[in-house]
């Protein structure tokens, strides 16, 4: 039984029902929860502003009602104080859009801020658009932070309610007990309502985790074109990219401590690779990685020096 109360959907999107595409791919980005540098966000945004469309948006087919997903103050929406008035709130919006690829492939896309509650109902009233979309294919992305160097590529991990839709072989092995998410949980009721689900998420340099992190959101995108089957001009975010990995590489060209700590990682990453065996975990047990305070201290001034490159500014509490 779906749950009408918390969605809109419109009548009549003649490009869908009128379609001849035997597929539909519907990609799925929750804002608020597993999005370590902003990677799954800006690869939503980035859908949006390479779709073509006139108002650069996309037309909205189906409408959340926040006001019953939302903690609005556990995530205060902002709003504009002028002079002696409030002005230019920005509400919350959860929607699905109608997207079309670099091809011209229609596509949709559920972007907003994950439910703070209500997570069966939401997950009810996605299967709503699903069913009346003819929905073939659900895609989701997110990020998270992990012990990894910014050098190496970016690794991601696959997951699907059926093992038939993985794209490749997951890194870990056994059981692993996680705090879940809408996202998640929609993946699993998809799936025991005989909707195909898969999505993927990529393991972010724990010191970047705070900053928007462009080449994450490449890799994310590249594989929701493959599990999709859809095109994506990528160009404009690899260009955002290389950007910041010059940022990166000449602040640690600068600061000789903060580089000796991603060469530990890089050590720590190379020795999991050549390991024989596999584990639940990046740690190759014979090679230490930096501790807590190492990291934290370093890290804060890699974050400081990103953020001030020019190295102005108050330097009180810096050991």
């Amino acid at each position: 039984m779906t749950d009408t109360r918390l969605v809109h959907i419109v009548d009549e999107v003649a490009e869908i029902d009128a379609s001849e595409e035997s597929a539909l791919t519907m990609v799925v980005v929750l804002d608020g929860f597993l999005d370590a540098g902003n990677a799954a966000a800006r690869a939503a945004q980035h859908l949006v502003d390479v779709a073509g469309d006139a108002d650069g948006a996309g037309r909205v087919v189906a409408t959340f009602d926040v006001d019953r997903l939302h903690d609005y103050r556990a995530r205060r929406p902002p709003i504009s104080f002028v002079v002696d008035h409030y002005e230019s709130y920005d509400a919350p919006r959860l929607v699905v859009r109608l997207l079309r690829d670099s091809g011209g492939t229609p596509y949709l896309l559920l972007n907003g801020p994950e439910p703070d509650n209500r997570w069966e109902g939401f997950a009810r009233a996605v299967r709503e658009v699903v069913e009346r979309f003819a929905v073939t294919r659900v895609v989701s992305m997110g990020s998270v932070p992990m012990a990894v160097p910014h050098t190496r590529p970016i690794a991601i991990t696959h997951h699907a309610n059926r093992s038939e839709l993985l794209l490749g072989a997951s890194p870990w092995r056994g059981e692993l007990r996680v705090p879940t998410s809408a996202q998640a949980l929609l993946e699993v009721r998809l799936g025991e309502w005989g909707h195909d689900a898969q999505g993927f998420v990529a393991h972010i340099p724990h010191y970047l985790a705070q900053l928007d992190y462009p080449q994450a959101a490449a890799v994310l995108l590249e594989q929701v074109e493959l599990a999709g089957r859809i095109t994506v001009d990528l160009s404009g975010l690899r260009a955002e990219a290389e950007d910041r990995e010059a940022e990166i590489t000449g602040y640690l060209a600068a600061n000789e401590e903060v580089g000796d700590v991603v060469a530990a990682l890089e050590r720590q990453y190379d020795a999991f690779e050549r390991a024989e065996e596999s584990g639940d975990n990046l740690l190759a047990r014979d090679q230490p990685l930096p501790t807590g305070d190492e990291l934290g201290h370093e890290f804060e001034q890699f974050l400081a020096g990103l953020e001030n490159p020019t190295g102005d500014g108050d330097d009180e509490g810096q050991a």
